[in-house]
């Protein structure tokens, strides 16, 4: 059974700062690719940034120059690093993570951790 566990959303004011983790766990032989996507209610979810098993990254638009995906594959856990948050950032924020357990690549989803970003 794969789990992926999310930490790190909270409150924050415009112009600071939140980390996210996301860790990986069960039985994966191995990761092609992790990444966070963020929904807000009655919209659809939208990939933020992704980061690909060689380390390739991509980032949407605008959150380029603000946030940073990294990951330890030792770990199996991803983080985002959110600088210089804007309201507009205020979403629930989902780990998602490509792995094969054996059965061929799938896509697991983590629970979500909400984000808020005060003005």
């Amino acid at each position: 059974q794969v789990q992926l566990v999310e930490s790190g959303g909270g409150l924050a004011q415009a112009g600071g700062s939140l980390r996210l983790s996301c860790a990986a766990s069960g039985s994966i032989f191995s990761i092609l690719s992790m990444g966070w996507y963020r929904q807000a209610p009655g919209k659809q979810r939208e990939l933020v940034a992704s980061i690909r098993s060689g380390g390739t990254t991509n980032y949407v638009e605008s959150v380029k120059g603000r946030f940073t995906i990294s990951r330890d594959n030792a770990k199996n856990t991803v983080y985002l690093q959110m600088n210089s948050l804007k309201p507009e950032d205020t979403d629930v924020y989902f780990c998602s993570a490509v792995l094969d357990v054996g059965s061929g690549w799938k896509e697991y989803w983590g629970q979500g951790t909400q984000v808020t970003v005060s003005s």
